[in-house]
């Protein structure tokens, strides 16, 4: 079956305007261009994500696959997507699937937010089928990783207020993706991947800026990344799910600091083994 067809609705990112600063001095800043994008799946209303639109139809994807609505990326015949077409200013996604679902009576779970907010269904259900590489990642090239991502944050350093999300295949950047929340960031890779045919594999690794929750750690469980950096810290359920999935949360991780919060054996460290690293208590406020 062939891969689902796609517009190309990119949005502008960014807005324009004229802000005073301390001294009341005018100054031409940028904000991110937030707005709503309503999915719809064979004509029923699922869910409004807020995003930029930078990749509307890689969004869609990702979030239908990581809510487990579908199961391949070929099970979705196409992704239509309209900034004009919404109420309020709000745009469209249409999706058709080749075989229309019937039952919409889908329970949610709140979650963590920040792009999200609720997940559909069981969504702790096929943990036990998920299979993880035997990945592992080198500690020395971990700031590598960091000062990659950061060359790429464009929109961040434009404007701030943006979370990004970065899929690494050892030492090539894959895609990185700047949103206004993390889920939705994430949710494009997994989009992007899936309908370009690329796996994860023993290299794989997830950058993020937002922090490691139970959603985060599953949706890269689920991408088949078992190594995931964030800039950011994790939460407990985060790191009871990653302790029982086997993946490698690394957190707090800014230029060469970085807290190995799960799985330290996925670490390879040049001078010392896991045992040697201080414990958390010992290491450096990185707030």
């Amino acid at each position: 079956m062939a891969r689902p067809t796609l517009t190309q609705a990119r949005a502008p990112l960014v807005r324009t305007l004229t802000a005073h600063d301390a001294q009341g001095r005018a100054q031409t800043v940028h904000v991110p261009a937030e707005r709503a994008l309503t999915v719809y799946v064979d004509k029923h209303e699922l869910v409004t994500l807020m995003t930029l639109g930078a990749y509307p139809e890689w969004l869609v994807l990702g979030y239908l696959l990581n809510q487990g609505l579908v199961q391949r990326v070929e099970d979705v015949h196409s992704v239509s997507v309209d900034w004009d077409a919404g109420e309020a200013g709000a745009g469209v996604a249409a999706v058709r699937l080749h075989t229309p679902r019937t039952d919409w009576a889908l329970s949610r779970t709140v979650t963590t937010g920040c792009g999200q907010g609720s997940q559909f269904g069981d969504w702790m259900q096929g943990l036990a089928a998920l299979q993880l590489p035997q990945a592992t990642v080198q500690a020395e090239h971990i700031p590598q990783r960091l000062a990659q991502a950061r060359a790429q944050q464009t929109l961040y350093r434009q404007s701030g207020s943006v979370h990004a999300c970065a899929l690494f295949q050892g030492d090539t950047l894959g895609l990185l993706v700047e949103d206004v929340g993390r889920h939705n960031a994430l949710d494009t890779l997994a989009g992007w991947m899936a309908w370009h045919g690329q796996s994860t594999n023993a290299q794989s690794l997830l950058y993020t800026t937002g922090r490691l929750t139970s959603e985060m750690i599953l949706k890269a469980a689920r991408m088949g990344v078992a190594v995931v950096v964030s800039r950011s810290g994790m939460t407990e359920m985060g790191l009871q799910l990653a302790e029982r999935l086997g993946v490698c949360a690394i957190g707090r991780a800014r230029h060469e600091h970085f807290l190995v919060y799960t799985a330290a054996h996925r670490v390879q460290w040049a001078t010392r083994d896991a045992s040697a690293v201080a414990p958390l208590s010992a290491t450096p406020d990185l707030r």
